[in-house]
Formats: structure tokens, sequence, C-alpha cells
């Protein structure tokens, strides 16, 4: 039974790190396309005397984009910024102490996240129905939905990132 567990577990980390990867590719290509923009931003403004309208909105709603999508893959390569010192302290002499520290921190955080996307889903439905926007009108708006969206399934992923390292055999970060 333990094994059939485990084999799921594995399965589903194959899914996540591949989910998590895709996001963050997705927002690179953000990056990649923001500095599209702010070039074409400040070349029309200064040979043309044309800014691109909207560009601080699309600034705007990029940045949440960016960040929310890549996230996850942050989360689950170990590169989100933490105090993990006193882990490495007492890694080598007490291994078993630090697992269930590295364990506790993990499921503290899956938490946090899962709270993060039960936070977040009513505002996604709300924008989703009611189709609000922001920016300006007859200059540029764009929904909020996709940032809503976007926030909702970064958390709801970190928090599966973050209990399946909880669950993997030895305890560890890798694992996901």
């Amino acid at each position: 039974m333990a094994n059939v567990f485990h084999t799921w577990i594995a399965a589903l980390t194959r899914v996540v790190r591949t989910v998590s990867t895709t996001a963050n590719v997705v927002g690179t290509l953000v990056v990649l396309g923001l500095v599209v923009i702010v070039n074409y931003d400040v070349v029309a403004r200064g040979l043309f005397n044309q800014p691109f309208r909207g560009a601080v909105e699309v600034v705007q709603f990029s940045m949440v984009l960016i960040v929310f999508l890549q996230l996850p893959d942050v989360v689950r390569v170990d590169r989100l910024t933490r105090s993990d010192g006193l882990l490495f302290v007492i890694g080598d002499k007490y291994p078993r102490v630090a697992a269930a520290m590295r364990r506790a921190i993990n499921t503290g955080s899956a938490i946090i996240m899962a709270l993060i996307a039960i936070a977040i889903f009513p505002e996604f439905t709300d924008m989703w129905e009611t189709k609000d926007f922001f920016g300006i009108p007859g200059v540029f708006t764009a929904p909020w939905w996709p940032i809503k969206l976007t926030i909702l399934c970064s958390a709801t992923l970190c928090a599966l990132i973050f209990m399946l390292k909880v669950l993997s055999r030895d305890g560890s970060d890798k694992s996901a």
C-alpha cells in the first residue's frame, strides 16, 4: 500500500514539475514581451512623440503575471528566499530534527498558500462575473480576472508543491 502511495506521489510530482516549469516559461515570455513594449514606448516617445498608450497599465499587469507565473517553479527548485541556515547547521549532526523542521516549514507554507488561494477565489469569481477592468477607458483597459486566476492557480500549485515536499520519502525539499 505504501508503495502505491509513493508511486502516486511520484506521478503527481512529475505533473507538477511540468506545469510549474511551463508556467515559468510563460512568465519568461511575459518578461520578454514587457521588454519589447517598454523599448517600443521609449523609441516611439523619443522619435515620434507618440508614446505607447497604456504602457503603465501593461507594466502593472505584467509584473503581477511574472511574479505569480514564476513562483511555483521557484518554490519547486528551492529558490524561494528564506533563512535555512539553522537547517544546514544541524542537518549533519541531527538529520531527523532537520527533516522534521523542514517538514513543519513546508506544511506551514502549504497552509499559507492554500489560504491565499481560498482568499483569492471569491475575488476571481466576482471579477469573472462583473467583467470588471482596470485602466483608463479610451486609452487602455484590461479585465481583472486573468490576474486573479493567475494568482489562484499559482497559490494552489505552490500549496501542492509544498505538500509534495512534506509527503516525499525523505522529507527533503528536492522531491517536487
